[in-house]
């Protein structure tokens, strides 16, 4: 009977010392984030990292916990540069313990990123870069990407002009980004019945276009019928002006490109009525995710949502579904939840494709349009494409 006793003070003064405590509180959920925080995307960057965190907030209804756990951003800057991209994804996998990480911003800095996710055996959601070798030659199970690819920016553009009896000249960036993003157009243009006649290929740094362009115009001026040349830019800077003060309207020469940030669409005014393949404008999606990013974006930062606010808000969606999904942030329950998953974002519904985990999704066809009580060229949607309809070619090994 004593010894009853005794058992039932210590059992309560236990459970009153428990109480008395506050549970210890989960580990948080770690996403490391890399982007190019400096240097000539440094918008891009910056808007994802905007749009990653309201893509946070909104997935969580406003708690920022994933499954009762906070939810903790380490961000670094990769400066453009592929070796320092490499050197903090190591960082953030190894020293961090980020459970999974984010970006990058350029291209190139994502091909040298993506061994050390295989290495780590950690998933990184690709956002905003665009090569297509990142999920095709490059790629490896780890690598999930929301933003679109060359392929997808291909499809979309080439259904803005690409018909029969079209010829096409195009000029971009000598690096990833650029020769495999006019590969991509090359082929889905020349699918859609138009030629691609020349192609010019310029330094990420260049800020005189004259030859290059005098090139394109020699190329085509005694051909006939419809004429354009196709212009891939990523950054500050690029051919535009050159090409509108070029004279190509005496030969018949027509400009068309892709869909970009509101501050490039400012210097684009002057090619009113020019068609093209977007990713995002905060007008053409119609969808209740899409409503509240452009209420709270123009209520935080008194103006809209801009093209990569979008990208960073997909992510950050992503992320959320996979781990809820998956029950926790191991690797392999997270690819095997995110693989063939779908998930809601401002452009509307995005699908991981199970070959390759690139997110397939809508895509739009533009035209410009010049408005007095707007600072910028806005694209009026021509055509909205379906992820079907941009699903890009699989290009890898798998």
């Amino acid at each position: 009977m004593k010894a009853g006793r005794v058992f039932k003070v210590v059992f309560m003064a236990v459970l009153c010392l428990a109480l008395a405590v506050p549970a210890m509180a989960a580990d948080p959920i770690k996403i490391g984030i890399i982007q190019g925080l400096s240097g000539p995307l440094e918008v891009y960057g910056k808007q994802e990292i905007t749009g990653f965190k309201l893509g946070i907030e909104y997935a969580t209804k406003g708690t920022n916990k994933i499954m009762g756990r906070d939810v903790e951003l380490i961000i670094e800057d990769t400066q453009l540069k592929p070796d320092r991209g490499k050197m903090l994804l190591t960082k953030l996998y190894n020293d961090d313990k980020v459970d999974l990480a984010v970006g990058p911003t350029s291209s190139g800095v994502a091909l040298a990123c993506l061994p050390v996710a295989a290495e780590f055996k950690k998933v990184l959601i690709v956002e905003p870069a665009v090569a297509d070798a990142i999920t095709g030659a490059a790629w490896n199970r780890y690598i999930f990407r929301t933003g679109r690819n060359s392929g997808q920016d291909a499809i979309s553009n080439a259904a803005a002009i690409s018909k029969a009896g079209v010829n096409i000249a195009t000029i971009a960036q000598d690096y990833a980004f650029g020769r495999d993003g006019v590969a991509a157009y090359k082929a889905a243009a020349e699918k859609m019945g138009a030629k691609i006649v020349h192609e010019e290929y310029t330094d990420l740094k260049a800020t005189d276009f004259t030859a290059p362009i005098q090139k394109i115009i020699n190329a085509m001026k005694d051909l006939k019928g419809p004429k354009y040349v196709f212009v891939i830019w990523a950054g500050k800077g690029g051919p535009i002006p050159q090409l509108i003060g070029s004279g190509l309207d005496k030969y018949g020469i027509e400009i068309t490109s892709g869909g970009n940030v509101l501050a490039a669409l400012k210097m684009m005014k002057p090619l009113k009525g020019m068609k093209g393949g977007l990713y995002y404008y905060y007008e053409c999606p119609k969808n209740e995710v899409n409503d509240w990013l452009i209420k709270e974006h123009e209520k935080r930062f008194k103006e809209p949502p801009d093209f990569f606010t979008c990208g960073g808000f997909a992510a950050a969606m992503a992320a959320v579904a996979g781990i809820t999904k998956a029950g926790g942030t191991d690797s392999e329950k997270l690819i095997a939840a995110m693989e063939g998953m779908e998930f809601m974002t401002p452009k509307g519904k995005m699908i991981f494709r199970k070959e390759d985990h690139q997110a397939l999704q809508t895509m739009y066809a533009f035209q410009l349009d010049v408005r007095p009580d707007v600072a910028w060229a806005v694209p009026v949607l021509l055509k909205e494409l379906s992820p079907e309809e941009t699903a890009p070619p699989i290009l890898n090994k798998r």
